[in-house]
This record gives C-alpha cells, sequence and structure tokens, in this order.
C-alpha cells in the first residue's frame, strides 16, 4: 500500500530510467500493467531481474524522492525475516488452494525476500521450482516397485570376454542404494545370455498393478550391434549378445501391461563399442584420475550383429510405445566404459554417490546431468554417459 501511494503521489519512474534500472519501453509497459497496486506489484517482480544492486538502488530513489520511510520500512521487513534451511527441497507440494489470495500473496512475499535483501539482510542461496504433482510420477508403494540387478563377471573360456574384476563392487553398492530408495532388489549373477532373457521376462510377468515403478540394471559386457530403436547389446557370459532394445521391450505396454503408463528404467553399464575418447583440451583443468591401465578396465567388445531378427516394435493402445521409458547408458554408443578392480565402474560409482547426495530433493533427470559432467572429467581417457529418454514426468525416488 505504501508503495502504491509512492507511485501516486511522487512518481518513481523518471528516476528508475535514470538510475539505469529500466528502459523507456520497459518502464511504458509496466506503466500499463493495470492499477497502481498491479504496477506496484510487477515493478517489485521486475526489480528481481535487473542485478544485485537493483534493490539498493531501488531504496536510494525512494529516499531521493521523499520516500526514505517507506524504504526503512522494507529494510526492516527484510531483516524480520526468518533463516532459510541451508538445503531446499525441490519436490513438488501440493498447495491448498482454498485460501488462494493468501497463498499468492505468500508465494510472493518469499519471492521478493528470498531475492531482494539489503546489506544488512540475510543472504539467501537456494532456489524455488515449482512443479505441479499432476507433472511428477507418484512413487506412494512400499515397496514403490521391484529393480532387477543382472550382474556377469565370470566369462566362458571360449567367448574370448575378460572377467569383470570390479563389478561385484558395482553390483552390492547399487543393492544398497536401490533398497534404500524403497525398491525390492533382486539379483541375477553371472548368467548367460538365455538365462538374462528368462530373468527379464520373469520379471515383466508378475503382477506390477500394485507398484509405481520398475529399474532393471545390467553390468557386463556390450558391444555395438544393429538396432532400430536403442543402440548396443549386452553378452551374457556364453558370449552371446542381447540387443538393448530386446531388453527394453520386454517391458513394453504389450508384454508387461501392469506397468502400463508407470516409470521403467534401465541403468547399462557396459561399453558401446571399442573407441577410447581421449578428449579435447579445454581451458579448465580437469581432475587427475589415473590413466587406463594397471586395474583400469573396459568392457569393450568388437562389434558383431545379433543373431535373428530384432525384435518389432509393440504397439500400445493409450499410450506411445515408448513412453515411461528411460534408458541409461554408461557411455556414448561406439565407446568404451571404464572400470577399475578396487572401487567399480566409474559411472555406477558416480551413480551411487549421486544418488546419495541428491535424491531426497532432485529429480532423476537433473541427477543424470550431474553424473555425467562428475564422469566426464574423469582420466586420460574420456568417457561420456548419456540416456535416452522418453518419460512423460518428472521422475524423483521415494526416500524414507
Amino acid at each position: 500500500a505504501r508503495l502504491v501511494a509512492a507511485l501516486r503521489v511522487s512518481p518513481l519512474w523518471d528516476p528508475l530510467e535514470e538510475r539505469g534500472l529500466f528502459t523507456r519501453p520497459m518502464l511504458e509497459e509496466l506503466q500499463s500493467a493495470g492499477s497502481r497496486g498491479e504496477q506496484a506489484r510487477q515493478l517489485v517482480i521486475d526489480l528481481e531481474t535487473r542485478g544485485k544492486q537493483a534493490f539498493p538502488i531501488f531504496l536510494s530513489i525512494l529516499r531521493d524522492t521523499g520516500q526514505g520511510d517507506l524504504a526503512d520500512m522494507l529494510i526492516e521487513e527484510c531483516e524480520c525475516l526468518p533463516a532459510p534451511p541451508q538445503l531446499v527441497d525441490l519436490r513438488p507440494v501440493e498447495l491448498d488452494l482454498r485460501g488462494e489470495k493468501h497463498n499468492k500473496r505468500l508465494l510472493f512475499l518469499m519471492g521478493v525476500a528470498s531475492r531482494w535483501i539489503s546489506q544488512r539482510a540475510l543472504q539467501i542461496r537456494g532456489c524455488l521450482i515449482a512443479t505441479c504433482a499432476c507433472q511428477v510420477y507418484e512413487l506412494k508403494a512400499d515397496p514403490c516397485g521391484h529393480c532387477l540387478i543382472l550382474n556377469n563377471v565370470n566369462f566362458s573360456t571360449d567367448s574370448n570376454l575378460s572377467h569383470r574384476v570390479g563389478s561385484d563392487v558395482d553390483c552390492e553398492k547399487l543393492q544398497k542404494r536401490f533398497k534404500a530408495l524403497g525398491f525390492n532388489v533382486l539379483t541375477g549373477r553371472d548368467l548367460k545370455a538365455q538365462e538374462m532373457i528368462s530373468e527379464l521376462k520373469k520379471l515383466a510377468q508378475r503382477d506390477h498393478g500394485a507398484l509405481d515403478c520398475c529399474i532393471v540394471v545390467i553390468l557386463s559386457h556390450g558391444c555395438q550391434t544393429s538396432h532400430i530403436q536403442f543402440p548396443g547389446g549386452i553378452y551374457g557370459t556364453d558370449g552371446k549378445a542381447i540387443p538393448i532394445e530386446k531388453i527394453v521391450n520386454c517391458f513394453n505396454g504389450s508384454n508387461c501391461p501392469s506397468l502400463r503408463g508407470k516409470p521403467k528404467l534401465f541403468f547399462i553399464q557396459a561399453c558401446g563399442g571399442e573407441q577410447k575418447d581421449r578428449g579435447f583440451v579445454v581451458d579448465c583443468d580437469s581432475p587427475s584420475d589415473e590413466a587406463p591401465g594397471g586395474s583400469l578396465e573396459s568392457d569393450a567388445t568388437p562389434f558383431q550383429t545379433p543373431a535373428g531378427d530384432v525384435d518389432e516394435p509393440d504397439a500400445v493402445a493409450s499410450l506411445p510405445t515408448p513412453s515411461d521409458i528411460l534408458v541409461c547408458y554408461s557411455t556414448f554408443p561406439g565407446f568404451v566404459s571404464w572400470r577399475e578392480a578396487s572401487s567399480g565402474s566409474w559411472y555406477v560409482n558416480m551413480l551411487d554417490s549421486v544418488l546419495e547426495q541428491y535424491a531426497h530433493s532432485e529429480d532423476l533427470l537433473n541427477m543424470l546431468v550431474r553424473v555425467g559432467n562428475a564422469v566426464s572429467t574423469k582420466g586420460r581417457y574420456k568417457q561420456m554417459p548419456g540416456c535416452f529418454n522418453f518419460l512423460r514426468k518428472k521422475f524423483f525416488f521415494k526416500c524414507k
């Protein structure tokens, strides 16, 4: 109300332009915002985008135009605000909109207070992200879903594939992590290609009606394959490759109707090919990780075309076939994926670490960006994780 009076009695428009906070066209647009009250409200909101010195300059303008008491009142109100928590939970919350005017005023004051504060006020470094509950996958079941981890370590001698030392470290980490995130964890170790398919189909044929999600993790050697939908293939311990798209299609709407409309997450720790990425020079320094060699191994094997025909796409009546699917790769198609004997693979190690730190507050895609950035800075040879995202909503883990 005091700011509305200031705009009416002593217009602030000219000083705002003279002090460089707004250009004339911007002021004209602001003046056409509606009533004096709406103009005042829009003025404060627009000030948030004008840089960190905008609020102190605005206070100075108020004093120069005889509104010093208003400036003092704004400073006093800011100083009385309670200190914010150190950690900001970015999960969406459902607001009671019955008190609409109260909520709008509260959110408006929060926005102003969190960005514009004087030197004597508290500094807030958090951020506010508003997400509608309808844009988030619902995870309310307990457990929220099944998580199948297939861990291939020892390969037959005639497969010409090396033992994957360090993969048990990956498996143990992910078992603990997904159990902590509310999943029923199932594991399979050292499975031939057909045995892997049997385990995947067995999981797909379960009744997921009372559950909200499904996760599949594959830890094995990998290769390039011919594909229609998802690139890459995974080796069984007998040296036979399974196209990743065949793994994913086990859980599509036709083969697993009880998971229709629910998120299906796939994490693939395997090579996508034989190429070794030496990276390129950038201005900033990368961490001086140990170069490949010694205990550092890759999961690469030569390109082989899988036997038989590649699965045809399955049709889903109510939703597109690839909807609600996220396939996460430890490396870019065609390139190797690095693993250490003592600490496991770069990708799984970082995925576990990021989930531990951020699963309580960030959505999955945002966390995968963190994983990709961290893995990309390691070692002399480089590795770039990525994903094929066909989710329709944001995915937040259910943290206890």
